[in-house]
């Protein structure tokens, strides 16, 4: 079988826009804690940025999907690739309008709002982008094109943070007192930078004649039982979502109220201790969240997504028309490994944290727990970068030698940086033991979608399960390399997600773009379990997560075989 040659000229156009998403959403960073900082926000009103940023992931893949399902006509198809990737960029860039009028202002609300809009506009370019780099040449190479992207993104997540530090604060080590003292005017100037870059790579994207236009106007067959599936999951999201927030509220009410009683008491001078010491409890008491009420909701909203997920598998096995895309089995079994897969990403760098408190593990202060975290998401780019060595038309000998040097530069990368922004990395030295296991993987790989995602899920099993066994820098290690493990699944899963689907790809893609909702479900989980169990033992969630991963990899293969696609 002839392979189809690699378009170059327009793969290196369309990594440009990788590299922004990573650069930009790094600001996040630093705007997450300001705000809870300068709104006086609890840590759960804080993460509303987080939840907004990834449900709006949904929102817009859905939305696109409706409208394809509507008209008959993929609108990404109709209106290519290459549009559809500007009209993301120019709606992000509203977005970042509208976070400038909201800090402006001081509304809260307004702010997550504008970053709702510039995910949703993130969510029309990734489902653009991802189907678009696997177009660029053969399908069976699609993964190591879109690792290619993906080790851009991580450069800019990498670099980002710096960038935005320096900007705003002059320096890149930065500290809880200086984002406390942040000018409003300083994030007012980010955003105006921030869109105007949104509007910059439009005008790039538009002005390149490299890029091909992507045109697909082929007509889509009924889909309405897919999107009738996907609006009831939705429908029963949203009633899972609301008592969470409406708990808050009546919880913050009541501590008002409570509060009212105890200066008035005060102000009269009650005698009466035992009027007070009740009134001091009852506030104490209204202080902690009902947690288990929001954590209850949150695991109904991950059954409903796995529930309806496999309901709809089954549906589509007995009668595949008006599935749409979904008629496909890898397609839906796909679906849920990418929630699965984000959400364990974030949930183990968003608990890493709270580990290296401990005392078994270092017991570190919240301002030496960086180097650890950047290593973490560092680790993303050493593997994306080992990955996209095979995006080139490059001899054997070259793509072996590259594959060990490539993570071993990108470590050494992630550990300059890191250095560059005052922290000490003396005792990161030896995870470079992490970097030659992950490389043993890719040559047990071979370059293969199954078979890489089978091999680094089970390393991710055994990974979490030495950190769940161990203590100190062994269990720290452990965990740490999960993002190693980590790196080279969005590809894999994506392109054995897709393989075979022909004219439902790019619905395909809006479909798995709307599983990013796993990071909004997944870390919560964790986060609560924790509180039950104890921190170590929650990372027991990643364990589960990197089985389901590894059993995904065998049984598409399988399904893969049967439909006469061989991407192994």
């Amino acid at each position: 079988m002839t392979q189809v040659k690699t378009n170059y000229s327009a793969l290196f156009t369309l990594i440009t826009v990788f590299f922004f998403w990573g650069f930009i959403a790094a600001g996040n960073s630093i705007f997450i804690p300001f705000c809870k900082h300068y709104f006086k926000l609890d840590q759960f009103q804080s993460q509303l940025i987080d939840f907004a940023f990834y449900f709006a992931y949904y929102i817009g893949a859905l939305t696109l999907f409706a409208i394809g399902s509507n008209k008959g006509v993929d609108p990404v198809g109709k209106w290519g690739y290459k549009k559809s990737i500007i009209y993301g960029l120019l709606f992000s860039a509203l977005g970042a309008g509208a976070m400038i009028v909201s800090v402006y202002f001081d509304v809260f609300t307004g702010m997550l709002f504008g970053l709702f809009i510039v995910a949703l506009g993130f969510s029309l370019q990734q489902t653009s982008a991802n189907p678009f780099m696997i177009s660029l040449g053969d399908e069976s190479t699609g993964s190591n094109r879109i690792s290619l992207g993906g080790g851009i993104n991580s450069l800019g997540t990498t670099i980002g943070p710096l960038v935005v530090a320096l900007a705003l604060f002059g320096s890149a080590a930065v500290n809880d007192e200086q984002i406390q003292h942040l000018s409003l005017n300083k994030v007012i100037v980010l955003y105006i930078c921030v869109g105007l870059l949104f509007v910059g790579i439009a005008s790039l994207f538009a002005l390149s004649k490299k890029l091909p236009s992507g045109i697909n106007e082929e007509k889509t067959e009924n889909s309405k039982k897919a999107l009738r599936s996907l609006l009831i999951i939705t429908g029963l999201l949203v009633m899972c979502f609301a008592p969470v927030f409406n708990s808050y509220r009546s919880q913050e009410a009541q501590e008002i109220i409570s509060k009212t009683k105890l200066i008035k008491a005060e102000e009269s001078l009650v005698s009466n201790t035992k009027v007070i010491e009740v009134l001091e409890q009852e506030i104490l008491d209204l202080k902690v969240p009902l947690e288990n009420e929001r954590m209850l909701w949150l695991s109904l909203g991950l059954v409903v997504i796995v529930g309806g997920l496999l309901l709809s598998l089954r549906s589509a096995k007995k009668n595949s028309e008006g599935w749409g895309a979904m008629q496909y089995p890898q397609l839906i079994l796909g679906m849920l490994a990418i929630f699965i897969y984000v959400g364990v990403e974030v949930a183990v760098g968003s608990n890493l944290g709270e580990l290296l408190k401990q005392k078994e593990f270092g017991g570190y202060s919240s301002s030496n727990i960086a180097p650890f975290i950047a290593l973490y998401w560092g680790s993303l780019m050493i593997g994306r970068w080992a990955s996209a060595i095979h995006a080139f038309d490059l001899k054997d000998k070259t793509k072996n030698i590259l594959t060990t040097l490539i993570p071993l530069i990108a470590f050494g990368v992630v550990l300059g940086l890191t250095h560059l922004a005052g922290h000490d990395v003396s005792n990161l030295y030896f995870y470079v033991v992490c970097v030659f296991i992950q490389i043993g993987g890719f040559y047990l790989g071979k370059n293969k979608p199954a078979k890489t995602l089978l091999i680094f899920s089970l390393l991710g099993v055994i990974a979490t399960l030495i950190g769940l066994s161990t203590t100190g820098e062994i269990a720290i290690y452990a965990f740490l390399s999960v993002g190693l493990f980590c790196s080279i699944m969005w590809p894999c899963i994506f392109s054995l997600s897709l393989g075979g689907l022909g004219k439902y790809q790019s619905q395909g893609s809006a479909f798995l773009i709307m599983m990013i909702l796993g990071g909004a479900i997944i870390p919560p989980l964790q986060g609560k379990l924790s509180d039950l169990v104890g921190i170590q033992q929650s990372f027991v969630v990643g364990s589960l997560c990197f089985i389901y991963l590894a059993v995904f990899a065998i049984v598409v293969k399988r399904m893969l075989k049967k439909q006469g696609v061989h991407l192994d």
